[in-house]
């Protein structure tokens, strides 16, 4: 015997997804608020300049050593790196000319090197000079670009680098001649994501 099995009641939510937004962190909402919901300028303007302040990027922020660094490291496998947390906070709108973050970026460039991050000729580079892996490159000029630091080497370095079908791979040192796909990503995307990027990257 045929039979139909009830329909499935789906409650209904108890305020909409924008709303439900709206009430997270500041680094959620003030791109809600410019994208979504129309707020004028200068409310969104304030909202995002409370991620510096309040949740999430705050907390990020506090995490920072005093010799610049977080996890004590200019990179590493754990995703909590300076390279990471300077790209987290890229993507949770800090403010660049804020003066948490003038503060924050300014410890790294003055005072964070590759040194046991990276091949040992890069120990001594300046973290806004990058080391020799574009996957890592690209990252650091992304950063960089944003929070408006000298990122020029690092980008002439991955045009010189781009193999021949377009892309880049990690392993090109080792004899690799095919692109990957997430090392062009990060090499030519996140740079040029950038409102501060280069003339240069923007070519790419």
């Amino acid at each position: 015997m045929v039979t139909n099995p009830p329909k499935r009641q789906i409650p209904k939510p108890s305020k909409s997804v924008i709303q439900w937004l709206l009430d997270s962190d500041p680094s959620i909402r003030w791109q809600v608020m410019r994208d979504l919901t129309g707020a004028p300028a200068h409310e969104v303007a304030a909202e995002r300049s409370r991620v510096a302040t309040d949740g999430v990027g705050a907390r990020l922020l506090a995490l920072q050593g005093a010799d610049g660094r977080w996890s004590g490291a200019a990179w590493n496998r754990g995703w909590n790196s300076t390279m990471h947390v300077l790209m987290l906070l890229r993507d949770l709108g800090l403010d660049p000319a804020s003066d948490m973050a003038l503060r924050a970026v300014g410890l790294v460039r003055d005072c964070v090197t590759w040194k046991g991050c990276g091949p040992e000729e890069c120990d001594s580079n300046p973290f806004f000079a990058g080391e020799v892996e574009p996957c890592i490159n690209g990252q650091v000029g992304a950063v960089g670009a944003y929070f408006g630091q000298e990122v020029r080497a690092i980008i002439d370095r991955l045009f010189a680098e781009q193999l021949s079908d377009g892309g880049w791979n990690c392993d090109a040192a080792n004899g690799s001649t095919r692109s990957s796909f997430n090392t062009p990503r990060s090499a030519c995307w996140r740079p040029c994501s950038s409102t501060n990027c280069s003339s240069g990257a923007a070519r790419a």
